[in-house]
């Protein structure tokens, strides 16, 4: 399973990066906003600083809402990087946009997926990604992670390609439970990928291997 970050922080990603396990980052405008990074000409840069970052896929997202907006969006925001994956929102004109991309060769990210059907029409569009918001799903008591097992079964009776990217993940188990079911990809904060680093018995056992090394010297 791949590891993206969802973050628009270059220090977070900086210190995913450093753990050698990143293989990408989504981020949106909100996100965006949080750093204090507005304005177009400032977006774009930041983007590209996130690229010169990381060795995998980064996912911009379009503003427009409609067709001819999201392509000219879209073209633009592909031609700031090799590694920029457009992100383009589950609707309508979304899904014609994906298919206008996937038939010129630019990969997509279909964004805000919370059922079955949005899934399988991202993926008949040609979808590179699809982000089913798992967490967001979870807020109103609707299972989340149901949904990518759902999604996962449709997908693989039919050989689609595109992946399954658990986007809105909140926590560590989220990461562990997404794994099991499949997902191909993983977006969320970098506190949740750091937690699967600890385990209180890892600790102990560490303490008490120095405490025995030193009492030998």
């Amino acid at each position: 399973m791949k590891f993206f970050i969802d973050t628009a922080n270059l220090d977070q990603i900086r210190e995913a990066q450093a753990l050698g396990i990143l293989d990408g980052v989504t981020t949106n405008p909100s996100l965006m906003a949080k750093e204090g990074i507005t304005g177009e000409a400032n977006i774009l840069k930041h983007y590209v600083d996130i690229c010169n970052i990381v060795e995998g896929d980064v996912s911009a997202e379009v503003i427009a809402t409609d067709f001819d907006g999201m392509v000219k969006e879209g073209e633009a925001l592909a031609m700031l990087h090799e590694q920029i994956v457009v992100k383009i929102p589950m609707i309508k004109d979304g899904i014609k946009a994906c298919k206008y991309f996937s038939e010129k060769g630019i990969r997509t990210n279909v964004t805000l997926i919370f059922s079955v059907g949005q899934a399988l029409l991202a993926a008949k569009a040609g979808a590179t990604y699809m982000s089913p918001f798992i967490g967001r799903l979870d807020d109103i008591s609707t299972d989340g992670l149901g949904l990518i097992a759902d999604i996962r079964l449709i997908y693989d009776n039919y050989g689609y390609e595109t992946q399954i990217l658990a986007a809105s993940v909140r926590h560590t188990m989220h990461i562990i439970d997404c794994a099991k079911i499949g997902a191909d990809v993983m977006t969320g904060p970098l506190s949740a990928i750091e937690g699967l680093m600890k385990h209180p018995l890892t600790d102990s056992g560490l303490a008490k291997f120095l405490a025995d090394y030193q009492k030998g010297n």
